[in-house]
């Protein structure tokens, strides 16, 4: 399977975990972010030791838990921290600034892997982009006009919008290191690994580690805090986690693959979300926020072309060198070999 449809899986899975965050974010509780974090840890920790006692093959070396603790530190911190804005600014706000982590990514690892991509790709990460954007930008204009909603549960000021700020630098960085230590299994930091098993290590490595950041938060929240984790937005926050662990699951294989391109394509995961939120919330589009949305399904489409393209010219190439290897063992068969005339024949 191409690195194309495990980005697609981790933008569709991502896109209805977060319809399920909104869901399940509370504004009257200050914990909300920190439960939301506790159910995503668990559901993690629990396929992470799946995986350990169901993959023979794996070997894990536990020195792996520190060596991806950078990249993990990332992805946890701004994963909590873009809960804790949930509280303060409307989605349609901070949207359109955490997504743009996914350009800032890519970005970066042109500039330090050297990898490029074509024109099409190219052409198809702009319109992603900027349809993402767009979506942000007109969905803030359409809460704006009505009157009371957005004051009534959210809080404005330049101060809250460090929280989406904070998250695109967080998950920039994160999906950055992500795509060094998965670029190559040979130069990879990660120990103990081979070319099928890197991707499933990295990830069990996050898992654990988001598992023991859960149980501290648990600890805090529940004994020491003394608020009850089972609210009634706990079923919407453990349905999020499980999409979220399924998305995370193939994301590793899409980085692993194609970094540059995989990376801003899975940012526009929020226009699934939207779709979402329109078909279950009963929520309508206008014909801009469409026309937004429409660019960013182009983008994805021309991505999904490419990727066969590219997969159906390396199918293409693989007969030719097998009858290239033929040829070769052929024309060495029919070499002339010097005459040596046989012993007692004068």
């Amino acid at each position: 399977m191409g690195w194309f449809w495990f980005a697609l899986f981790s933008t569709l899975l991502w896109g209805g975990a977060d319809l399920f965050y909104k869901k399940g974010a509370d504004e009257k509780d200050k914990y909300s972010h920190l439960k939301t974090s506790i159910c995503v840890g668990l559901v993690m920790g629990a396929h992470a030791v799946f995986l350990l006692l169901t993959r023979g093959d794996l070997h894990y070396d536990w020195r792996n838990l520190y060596l991806y603790l950078p990249v993990s530190f990332f992805y946890i911190s701004s994963m909590t921290v873009g809960y804790l804005g949930l509280r303060y600014l409307e989605l349609s706000v901070t949207s359109p600034i955490e997504n743009a982590s996914g350009a800032v990514t890519c970005v970066l690892l042109m500039i330090v892997l050297k990898e490029w991509m074509d024109v099409p790709s190219a052409v198809a990460v702009v319109l992603i982009t900027a349809g993402v954007i767009a979506l942000g930008v007109l969905e803030r204009r359409a809460i704006k006009g009505e009157a009371g909603l957005a004051a009534k549960k959210y809080v404005y000021g330049w101060k809250a919008l460090l929280f989406p700020v904070a998250y695109c630098f967080l998950d920039a960085m994160g999906t950055f290191l992500d795509g060094y230590y998965l670029d190559d299994f040979e130069k990879t930091p990660l120990v103990g690994v081979t070319e099928e098993t890197f991707e499933d290590v990295a990830n069990i490595s996050y898992e654990l580690t988001f598992l023991f950041v859960a149980i501290v938060l648990l600890v805090y929240v529940v004994f020491i805090r003394k608020s009850s984790l089972f609210v009634p937005k706990t079923r919407s926050r453990a349905v999020a986690a499980v999409l979220e662990t399924a998305g995370q699951f193939t994301y590793v294989y899409a980085m692993s693959a194609n970094a540059v391109v995989a990376a801003p394509m899975i940012g526009a995961y929020c226009i699934v979300s939207l779709l979402l939120s329109r078909i279950f919330l009963k929520e309508k589009l206008t014909k801009w926020q469409y026309a937004a949305v429409a660019a960013v399904i182009a983008g994805i489409v021309i991505l999904g072309v490419m990727e066969g393209i590219g997969e159906a010219q390396s199918e293409a190439e693989e007969p030719e060198g097998e009858e290239a290897a033929v040829t070769e063992t052929v024309e060495t068969d029919e070499t002339e070999l010097p005459f040596v005339p046989a012993e007692g024949v004068s």
